[in-house]
């Protein structure tokens, strides 16, 4: 039976399932009598793929019906969505929705559920059998991307951002606008959460570079797309001195050694797979035993990434891989089911999920060749490299972005590279860890 209160870390999805239920009823209202006929063009296309293919037209209906089965008896909360015909419906609705600043009406506290309302949707039905046979399927990804694609367009459009000001969000009171006064105080704790001693007074402005401070409404923000991209002030976020700093204002989740070349990841316990997450590229033999560090971003973060190291940009490509598989291990039918196990699968989705694969040569020869791995986790389909191969990068450069939604990220290096890490790291997986600074020292190399 699954918890009422298992760790969301990240906050991209409400621990409450109350609030998850509340959220897709009222996606529901707003949904009804919605004719499949006006759906939008890559939901359309997907919704006749699966028609037409035996495997996933049985897949989509049992991933809904094996998850209704599983909870019914479950008092934290079945799921909200019972079909995969529901599902599309709810799903054409959100391509013209921003994710929404949920809270308790209570404290006025950040409760999740902000950058994940598909996965909101698919909460139980992905961790099924139907789930993963669905969403390891190259055909439903391709597709699925393209309705991704079209909900990125949207989120880039002026009119993505009414979820941004105090009078344009909806009067729901299961949320508020993300410009309003709590939710800005949200994001600066969050923002002052990697210091032990964070700054007193500080604001979102103060923090946050905002096109328009003059702008009363949306601070000159163009689109959700726009905030949720927003860059640190100048001097908020300085480089470290260390010749390894941190690439990801992100909390750690693990760091492994002696990460083999090759291993099956669907086995519990979700070990790396270098070749996996390198995509098969012949550089990937030589980081064969090598080691591999994780972290996760928090939803209510900052989501560029850059260099961790001083050097050149080698190679550089974005991989189409999956969007909503899970390790089965971490499934409504495993030991501890987790219905938000994306969060749990983090090791296992860095060799299936969408992702960026960038290799960089450091100057520091006792890195040498190292590679970044940012992972796309559900809505995140968006990976944008800003570098390009040949390219110099010091510390701390701008080297891309998620867009929408928020993920995690690998950093890989070749045997015999030993780093001294100067955060807490380790060895198993830590959903508790807190954000450290992104640009701020990470790790130095131990010279024998």
């Amino acid at each position: 039976m699954a918890r009422p209160n298992k760790r969301r870390p990240g906050g991209w999805l409400s621990r409450d399932h109350v609030v998850v239920r509340k959220w897709v009823e009222k996606l529901k209202a707003k949904a009804a009598g919605t004719d499949p006929a006006t759906y939008i063009p890559p939901i359309k296309a997907l919704q006749a793929m699966v028609a037409n293919n035996p495997v996933l037209h049985a897949s989509t209906q049992s991933m809904f019906v094996e998850a209704l089965a599983y909870s019914k008896d479950d008092p934290t909360g079945a799921p909200a969505v019972t079909s995969w015909d529901e599902f599309l419906s709810l799903l054409n609705t959100i391509m013209a929705t921003s994710p929404e600043f949920i809270v308790d009406q209570g404290t006025l506290e950040a409760q999740g559920l902000v950058g994940f309302p598909i996965n909101a949707l698919l909460d139980w039905p992905m961790g099924t059998v139907g789930g993963t046979v669905t969403f390891n399927d190259t055909a439903f990804n391709a597709y699925f991307k393209a309705v991704l694609d079209y909900w990125g367009r949207f989120l880039c459009t002026e009119p993505s951002r009414y979820v941004l000001a105090e009078g344009d969000a909806t009067s729901d009171p299961q949320s508020i606008p993300w410009l309003s006064a709590p939710a800005k105080k949200q994001m600066v704790a969050v923002a002052q959460q990697p210091f032990a001693d964070p700054p007193r007074g500080q604001t979102f402005e103060d923090i946050f570079d905002v096109p328009d401070p003059g702008d009363p409404a949306y601070l000159g923000f163009t689109s959700w797309d726009n905030f949720f991209t927003r860059l640190f002030k100048d001097g908020q976020r300085p480089v470290g001195d260390s010749v390894l700093v941190n690439a990801c204002e992100s909390a750690p989740l693990q760091y492994q050694t002696g990460v083999a070349l090759s291993s099956n990841i669907w086995l519990k316990g979700q070990p790396y797979s270098l070749n996996d997450m390198l995509n098969g590229d012949p550089l990937a033999a030589q980081f064969a035993g090598g080691t591999v560090y994780q972290a996760f971003l928090s939803a209510l973060s900052y989501h560029r990434w850059h260099s961790p190291v001083d050097g050149v940009i080698e190679k550089a490509t974005v991989v189409n891989g999956t969007y909503y598989l899970e390790s089965p291990s971490e499934g409504i039918y495993s030991d501890d089911p987790d219905p938000s196990a994306p969060n749990a699968s983090q090791p296992f989705i860095t060799s299936v999920a969408a992702r960026a694969v960038i290799f960089i040569r450091a100057d520091d020869p006792a890195i040498g060749l190292m590679a970044m791995v940012p992972v796309g986790m559900a809505e995140v389909s968006s990976c944008e490299i800003t570098v390009v191969p040949g390219q110099r990068v010091s510390r701390g450069d701008q080297i891309g972005m998620f867009h929408f939604g928020g993920s995690t990220h690998c950093l890989v290096f070749q045997p015999g590279v030993e780093l001294e890490f100067q955060v807490p790291v380790s060895d198993k997986p830590n959903l508790d860890a807190t954000n450290v600074a992104v640009k701020s020292n990470l790790a130095t190399v131990v010279k024998r």
